[in-house]
């Protein structure tokens, strides 16, 4: 990655969030960095606050770097593509984090047998904690696939699917956290039904849901495991897991994550149908 150049289109919570992952790397310059955004206000406030080039141009932007990284909102990509084609050679690497928009259309969309590598981040890169799945397009060589990598890593942890997958990604960990937030919720108030505090409920809640997922990842072990170690004969737990299972508390996680999935896939299928009309 030493001295590659970047440029970023779209200064929005996944296009800063990306720039703050990546400038924390080893490996970045801020210089090497040039992003771009049509609200002239927030792409001067990112630029003091990281000290990298901006411009309102997309094709300014995008002209001599060796990453472009697409971070735009799925309704205005066809319009970016198009004032940016021009820009583009087949020796620089696209990384689109735009929701539902497949790799071959954006290869279509540019005119060129370009490199295109999909990512699916969440919302939590904003705290650095993303989890991202990637999928390559057919242009795409192992070495553009590090490249990725090495700056999704930079926002969180980073695994690669086929695309097929991606609505799968999308309904699991692209809309993960709300299941998180919802019961993060949850507990906060059922803490304070029992009688806690709103401030210690809340702060009970986050760190056990922040424990747990260390205790997951550090160990390695199945949470089913995890969940048995928890449960003593007659205890406390055993009774909470009773009134869980009875109110299908996986179940209903498991048709949420189906619902999402098959959201996405329609999604796809919509953004599809009206790039066929232009």
């Amino acid at each position: 990655m030493d001295r590659k150049r970047i440029a970023v289109i779209g200064a929005g919570n996944m296009g800063g969030a990306l720039l703050k992952g990546m400038l924390r790397m080893p490996w970045a310059r801020p210089e090497l960095f040039t992003v771009s955004d049509k609200d002239g206000k927030r792409l001067s406030a990112l630029g003091k606050q990281l000290k990298v080039k901006t411009t309102e141009s997309n094709r300014k932007a995008v002209r001599g770097a060796d990453i472009v990284i697409l971070a735009v909102k799925p309704q205005v990509l066809d319009s970016v593509l198009e004032e940016i084609r021009g820009e583009l050679d087949e020796g620089q690497v696209l990384v689109s984090v735009v929701a539902g928009v497949r790799t071959e259309r954006i290869s279509s969309s540019v005119k060129k047998k370009m490199s295109v590598i999909r990512a699916m981040p969440n919302i939590s890169a904003l705290v650095g904690e993303s989890a991202t799945a990637i999928s390559p397009g057919k242009h795409s060589s192992r070495t553009d696939v590090k490249t990725a990598r090495e700056i999704l890593e930079s926002v969180g942890t980073v695994v690669e699917v086929q695309e097929y997958l991606m609505d799968a990604v999308t309904g699991l960990s692209g809309s993960g956290p709300m299941y998180v937030f919802l019961i993060a919720e949850g507990l906060s108030d059922a803490g304070v039904k029992v009688g806690l505090s709103r401030e210690t409920a809340s702060a009970l809640a986050i760190q056990t849901l922040l424990g747990s997922a260390k205790m997951l990842k550090e160990t390695n072990m199945h949470p089913a495991t995890l969940k048995d170690l928890v449960t003593s004969p007659g205890g406390t737990s055993i009774a909470a897991l009773h009134s869980l299972e009875k109110s299908g508390l996986k179940a209903m996680l498991i048709d949420a994550v189906e619902a999402a999935t098959k959201r996405s896939a329609e999604l796809g299928k919509h953004s599809d149908s009206s790039d066929d009309k232009h």
